[in-house]
């Protein structure tokens, strides 16, 4: 993406709030895929935001 590992850096937290049940199973389904709930849900948030970029710049 041609950023510097600078920019990357991971500095900040953000703190959810969310149901036990669903808070375990998507860490297991997490563990499962071999992956961590963090990185899936930096992904989310990676997609989500180039989406509504995008929609906001059309």
């Amino acid at each position: 993406m041609g950023r510097s590992n600078k920019a990357m850096k991971k500095n900040s937290q953000l703190v959810i709030r969310i149901n036990d049940q669903e808070r375990d199973r998507f860490v297991s389904l997490c563990e499962e895929l071999d992956t961590s709930a963090a990185r899936e849900i930096r992904r989310f948030i990676r997609n989500y935001l180039a989406a509504h970029e995008q929609q906001a710049d059309a």
